[in-house]
């Protein structure tokens, strides 16, 4: 039987169903060691603050959930990409005490 051009690889004994799309830094966030880094950066961002956590063990569409719920308790802005939740402003309390209640290994990174 000839292979077709447009044919594709739909299961595979080792990664199971392809036809699901899959996170590619979701492997590496879940193999950082289980800590979720909170921290205050104002790099590049003209002085203002803003409060990232890193290192969550959730895909994109429960990333951006998560980020959603931060976003409503501290009353800000932000988005959620590449792994990264950004908050504008300083919530880094507000946030770690959010993730402790949701079961999170938590840790201030930075200054």
């Amino acid at each position: 039987m000839p292979k077709r051009a447009d044919a594709k690889v739909v299961w595979s004994t080792s990664d199971g169903d392809l036809r699901k799309a899959r996170d590619p830094g979701l492997a590496e966030r879940r193999a950082g060691g289980g800590r979720v880094k909170v921290r205050r950066e104002t790099a590049g961002r003209r002085g203002k603050a803003v409060t990232t956590v890193s290192g969550v063990a959730l895909d994109d569409a429960g990333l951006r959930e998560l980020a959603g719920r931060m976003k409503k308790r501290c009353g800000v802005g932000g988005s959620a990409k590449d792994g990264v939740i950004e908050l504008q402003g300083d919530h880094r309390d507000v946030v770690v005490e959010l993730l402790r209640a949701d079961g999170y290994d938590v840790v201030l990174a930075g200054g």
